[in-house]
């Protein structure tokens, strides 16, 4: 049986202050606690900068990721004096999904073993930034697996996707979570404190059909494969 992993690499971290890596850092422990309430899914944050996801259903990956994603470019630092801190700004985060098998997966041992994460890992490190003086990024949403046919037909979608999301403003980020979550516009102005217009717009900006149409056709191909 095929499982879907999730991995992924914050860009720029190490570049951001303390203060900032703190904000983030509990942003995402309450990130990994509503992903194993709400879909069950397994995450777990290695060295500070760097997610590992095993998601209980392959067909939620997608979401999962997007989720992901916008949560973390949803956070508002205070790094204007930082010249990295755009890529961060920008793209949030790197995330490569796979479908493939697990060997072993033990939770409470922290155990994750298989193909299915070594190739999210292997995606996610071909080109890493941590570290880098000069940062260079093409891509920063991938999925992979050993049907090339399945690969191929993901192609498009994923990188539209990506390129979307990297457009995307922090408001428009807060939007999109609250959407994939299934929050009714109404329930999103109350709790972004604006008004419901306002959220239909930062809504339309951020391309959510298109980002819900390609999200329910992935949740399809998945369950067809």
């Amino acid at each position: 049986m095929n499982t879907s992993t999730i991995s992924g690499d914050i860009v720029a971290f190490t570049s951001l202050s303390n203060k900032s890596k703190l904000l983030l850092e509990k942003k995402i422990q309450n990130l990994i606690n509503l992903l194993e309430k709400k879909y069950k899914s397994f995450c777990r944050i290695v060295k500070g900068d760097y997610l590992e996801c095993v998601v209980n259903k392959p067909e939620q990956a997608l979401r999962i990721a997007i989720l992901i994603k916008c949560s973390i470019k949803s956070i508002e630092l205070d790094e204007t004096s930082n010249k990295r801190f755009r890529y961060f700004r920008n793209y949030g985060i790197r995330l490569a999904i796979s479908l493939g098998k697990l060997k072993r997966f033990n939770k409470k041992k922290g155990i994750i073993d298989g193909e299915a994460i070594y190739m999210s890992g292997r995606k996610i490190n071909e080109e890493s930034t941590h570290n880098k003086e000069r940062i260079v990024i093409k891509n920063t949403l991938f999925f992979v697996s050993k049907n090339e046919a399945l690969n191929f037909q993901l192609k498009a979608t994923i990188e539209l996707l990506d390129f979307i999301l990297n457009k995307t403003t922090s408001k428009q980020c807060e939007v999109l979570y609250y959407k994939l979550l299934d929050y009714s516009e109404t329930e999103i102005s109350k709790i972004m404190k604006i008004s419901q217009p306002v959220v239909n717009q930062h809504s339309i900006s951020a391309g959510w059909n298109a980002i819900e149409t390609a999200v329910n056709t992935y949740s399809v191909i998945i369950k067809n494969n």
